[in-house]
């Protein structure tokens, strides 16, 4: 008798079914991976445009010439965000001497990230000594539709 060597049907199915679990896995990690970058890539290019913001208008004693396009067009930084949606600078109404760095485009779970985040040079923070994030915002909005706005100055 000869005998026939090959993999039968339940094997090739054990081994889709592996491959299908490593993949399903790999793709969480991917997708995680991909949320701290954006995430990152934010918190990077806001402390650019602060330092930008502050280099180019700290001689004035308030901010109430900031215009959005010299101010991104100067630092070399797109107003464009990992999200799609935009950075924006404003001067606080209330008080020249602070300006608002706005983050707009989030999805709720980012929005969120980002009103509890940490901004050790804002306003809020300084002015809490730590105990808050420094940042504001909506959250409850569509998703790619939420906001974050982050006070700077003094």
């Amino acid at each position: 008798m000869r005998q026939e060597s090959g993999r039968s049907m339940i094997e090739m199915l054990g081994v889709l079914f592996i491959m299908g679990v490593i993949t399903i896995g790999a793709v969480g990690l991917i997708s995680t991976a991909m949320r701290t970058q954006k995430r990152n890539t934010v918190n990077e290019e806001v402390i650019q445009i602060v330092t930008g913001v502050r280099q180019l208008l700290g001689e004035y004693d308030d901010f109430s010439n900031i215009n959005n396009s010299t101010i991104f067009g100067a630092i070399g930084i797109a107003p464009k965000n990992p999200y799609g949606g935009k950075y924006e600078l404003a001067v606080d109404q209330s008080n020249y001497r602070q300006f608002v760095v706005s983050i707009t485009g989030l999805s709720q779970s980012d929005c969120e990230y980002f009103i509890t985040k940490a901004w050790p040079d804002s306003v809020g923070y300084t002015m809490s000594d730590g105990k808050e994030s420094g940042a504001s915002g909506n959250c409850n909005l569509a998703n790619g539709k939420n906001f974050v706005k982050i006070t700077f100055g003094e």
